[in-house]
Parts: C-alpha cells; structure tokens; sequence
C-alpha cells in the first residue's frame, strides 16, 4: 500500500502538487485522472523520489519520505515514466542489462523479463531505438519489474499505442495488481484504462478529489470536474 500526506512538490514559485493525501491499495489499481498540466507526472515523480517534495510517503507502513529514488527503487518501488526513457543506441538486452545492475540483481533476472514478453527475445539483439512505440513501453515495463517490486507506478503507459497493444500491456498491469502489488496509473482520460482500475482520484491544478470507489464513480466525477473547468474558463 502506498499512502501520502501533504505531499506537495514546487518548481521555484510554481505549486505544481498542493498537499496532496492520497491512499492506493495493495492488489488494486488506482488511477489518477486529469488533464495534461494537471499535476500527474509531478505527483508519481515526488512519489518515487525523483522530483523534490514536501510531506510523507510511505510503502506498505515504510516511511520512504525524504529518501532518494535509489532507496526506494531498492524498496521495491519501480515507476515507468512518460517518454519511453530508454537507451535507444543500446540493445533490448543491454537495457535490461543496466536495469539489472541498477536493481543490484544478476543478469538472470532477464530471462523473467523474457517470458513476460516473448517479442523481447526476438528483439534481444536490436538497438531499442528502432523498436515500435508497443515494444518500447514493453521494454520499459520489462525493465521496472525485473525484480518483482511491491508497487508499479506508471505514467501515461498507453499514450500513442494502438487499441491492441495498450489491451496488452493492461492485461500485464492488471495481473500485476491481483497478484498483490500495489500500482498507480496517471492518464489523461479514464477510458483508457477504466477496464483495469479499482478506485481512483481526479486530479486538477495540483490538487485530487476525494478517492472514488470504482471506475464508473470516477468517470462521473472527472466529467463533473471538467465541466466545472470549462465553466471557468
């Protein structure tokens, strides 16, 4: 489980996440909603500790506030952040490589990466810059759970993928989540993701809602917020 308490993260004068409390269950997937400049990336960024923040953080009652993101990708906190982030002159297998090294596992760990993704192996050789946006976000999705962590934060997973592939790596977060780990997902429009997810929050100018229960709740919800934006407007 992963829980925050005034979390708040600031780029000089800028509040880009305003005391944010917020709870995500252990076997759930909670989502966070909103439109682009809401907050999300900034959010799940000051979670894993790579955006300075104020406030609390904890894994499954592990106080990991003011840690470093090293401690706690070693906490067994992974994150997948937008922009498919990868080694694009480096091979599938030398990715996953330096992944390995930075999670202080051995080389073994890849062939769990393989299995979960069989197109992996037949790209092993090939540089990750000239994979398809799919096998990229697969690639990078490989690379977080090279050592099973206790909780999968995912930014915008399936932006740009095609309806196929993103069904295809939401299976794979949605299996995650019912084995028992802990995974957040940040997107910009609920009806991506809404098949997989468990509860979530609506999140507008640094600031989320009240937790919904359900898919259709927050689908509700984000409508009504976006209205209300609109009206403002």
């Amino acid at each position: 489980m992963i829980t925050t308490g005034e979390l708040t993260v600031r780029y000089g004068k800028a509040v880009a996440v305003r005391g944010v409390a917020l709870a995500a269950r252990s076997g759930e997937v909670t989502a966070v909603v909103g439109p682009n400049g809401a907050g999300k990336s900034s959010l799940l960024s000051a979670i894993f500790g790579s955006t300075p923040a104020t406030g609390t953080v904890t894994v499954d009652g592990d106080d990991l506030g003011g840690t470093a993101a090293q401690r706690r990708l070693r906490a067994g906190v992974a994150f997948v952040p937008q922009g498919r982030q990868l080694f694009p002159r480096l091979t599938v297998r030398e990715n996953l490589e330096i992944g390995a090294r930075v999670l202080g596992a051995r080389n073994e760990v890849l062939d769990t990466a393989f299995e979960r993704f069989p197109i992996l192996r037949t790209r092993s050789k090939q540089l990750a810059g000239v994979l398809s946006g799919g096998e990229q976000q697969m690639l990078l999705l490989a690379r977080a759970l090279l050592v099973m962590p206790r909780a999968l934060l995912l930014d915008e997973m399936t932006t740009g993928l095609s309806p196929k592939i993103a069904g295809e790596l939401l299976d794979h977060v949605r299996g995650f989540a019912d084995s028992g780990m802990t995974v957040i997902v940040a997107e910009p429009a609920l009806h991506r993701v809404s098949r997989i997810v468990d509860r979530g929050y609506v999140m507008l100018r640094g600031s989320v809602s009240a937790p919904e229960a359900d898919a259709d709740a927050l689908g509700s919800a984000y409508r009504a917020a976006m209205g209300i934006l609109e009206e403002a407007l």
